[in-house]
């Protein structure tokens, strides 16, 4: 794994959390990053998540939903004891998270902030998340990105 250790892979590796790394060459003209990774892994998209950052009555939240899915704004509020959430600015979200958008993983973040991660991974062996940069994915079982992430579980994707 030399020279392509993220924020995200170190801090999974300190904290002794097995995980498998995959790589792929990101196309910058693709419009969804999430399908990207589904299509060139070969993955269903049911098995990948895009990590979103949400402000949350002011306040910054990351959801953890399957990328053919939305996150459902009003379930990640009431998941963390909100009323109202909306998108993140990109650059609010990338300050706050240490990583660009579209590589946002939600371990490992310059910013511990809270995340939830929608229900549907529970019933996944393993489940891709971003490791930190576009091109890059963590295989990982749901339990152990819960722990990683210090996350909770909630349905907070929408149909």
């Amino acid at each position: 794994m030399a020279g392509r250790g993220t924020t995200a892979t170190l801090a999974l590796e300190r904290a002794k959390v097995p995980f498998t790394l995959h790589e792929y060459a990101h196309d910058p003209r693709h419009d969804s990053y999430g399908l990207e990774a589904s299509e060139a892994l070969g993955v269903p998209p049911e098995r990948v998540f895009k990590t979103l950052v949400a402000a949350v009555d002011g306040s910054l939240a990351v959801g953890v939903v399957p990328v053919h899915r939305q996150l459902d704004l009003k379930a990640l509020a009431a998941a963390v004891g909100g009323k109202k959430a909306v998108l993140a600015e990109v650059a609010a979200a990338e300050r706050a998270t240490g990583y660009v958008a579209g590589g946002i993983s939600p371990v490992g973040q310059k910013r511990r902030l809270p995340v939830v991660i929608d229900a549907s991974a529970l019933v996944l062996a393993t489940m891709f998340c971003s490791a930190g940069r576009r091109g890059l994915e963590i295989e990982i079982t749901p339990a152990d990105l819960v722990k990683a992430a210090g996350a909770t579980v909630a349905p907070i994707a929408t149909r």
